[in-house]
């Protein structure tokens, strides 16, 4: 029993540490949203106008910077998906987005799985990879869910995962916590915009 709860307690830890560096992180990008929207003038010609009528442009983007361990935060496509003014169609993006997330996350437990002893393995797990092993050594499969819910980067963490063969049943149970990641920042998102 008090086995149990040291591990049950150190995992509880290692996620309240990263939600919290998560909070800090959207409250940071909520806060430059809103200072930019108030104070920043945008007119119709800018850059970021010309995206709003390339959805699948940014989509895939969206879907190479999860394949590439996450290099955009996902929070800057939330806030681009403001660009429907209404709350369906704000829904349907989030949707949109969480899906390409999660199947990005798929991909990459397959590429761990599949190319574990290639030089492209060797050089991703040597530039980005080895620091989260000890994480996935302690923590196993409960390391996806915090991956999942937080800032570490989840398309690495799943290439980690897919290199040792976790099971893949379990991989795809917790993976699904990035939907209900996405879900709630979004919502934070929408909010942020109506202040």
């Amino acid at each position: 029993m008090g086995k149990w709860y040291k591990v049950s307690r150190k995992k509880r830890r290692f996620l309240l540490k990263n939600l919290g560096k998560g909070l800090l992180w959207l409250a940071a990008i909520v806060l430059l949203f809103v200072i930019i929207k108030r104070y920043v003038p945008i007119n119709d010609t800018s850059w970021i106008y010309k995206l709003y009528d390339k959805p699948l442009l940014v989509y895939l983007i969206f879907l190479a910077s999860e394949i590439i361990v996450g290099i955009i935060p996902p929070e800057i496509f939330m806030i681009w998906a403001l660009k429907s003014t209404t709350a369906k169609f704000y829904v349907v993006d989030i949707i949109l987005l969480s899906t390409i997330s999660y199947f990005a996350g798929i991909l990459g437990y397959f590429i761990g799985k599949w190319f574990h002893d290639s030089r492209f393995y060797t050089f991703l797990h040597g530039k980005y990879l080895y620091q989260y092993e000890k994480f996935l050594k302690r923590f196993g499969g409960f390391l996806v869910i915090v991956a999942a819910a937080t800032p570490l980067p989840f398309s690495g963490i799943c290439v980690l995962v897919g290199s040792v063969k976790f099971n893949f049943k379990k991989f795809l149970l917790f993976a699904l916590v990035r939907i209900i990641r996405f879900a709630l920042y979004g919502y934070i998102i929408w909010q942020a915009n109506t202040i």
